[in-house]
């Protein structure tokens, strides 16, 4: 038999609500920026799982592309979350560059900034 592979939903425990813990992170976490994406982490051994936090700006555009735009960072975070070295709490600010981006492209940067972070498990 093969072993389950892990569950890829992003429920309520896996995202950041409060505004002190996007303070805090913007404060004593690290910061990476790649493409069309900027992130702030800070790595929390004392959770079982990452957290996440969506960020984009008026300047994007009207609420349907910063819909869109969040929407494609929680879904490359929720397809990757597993590959983490350790559980981080981790903030995704969309650029102005994320407008008409594929998911593919946003992809690509999301995973070549944590390459850059040293926080992908080697494969």
């Amino acid at each position: 038999m093969c072993p389950e592979p892990p569950r890829q939903r992003l429920s309520r425990a896996n995202r950041l609500r409060e505004s002190r813990a996007f303070t805090a992170l913007r404060l004593e976490g690290h910061r990476e920026a790649r493409g069309c994406l900027v992130a702030n982490w800070k790595l929390a051994p004392d959770r079982p799982v990452s957290r996440l936090g969506v960020i984009a700006s008026r300047r994007l555009g009207p609420a349907v592309v910063r819909n869109r735009a969040k929407r494609l960072l929680r879904e490359v975070f929720r397809r990757h979350q597993h590959e983490l070295v350790a559980p981080v709490d981790l903030v995704l600010v969309a650029r102005s560059s994320i407008v008409g981006c594929a998911c593919a492209q946003v992809e690509r940067d999301f995973l070549g900034l944590l390459r850059r972070a040293r926080m992908l498990r080697e494969s």
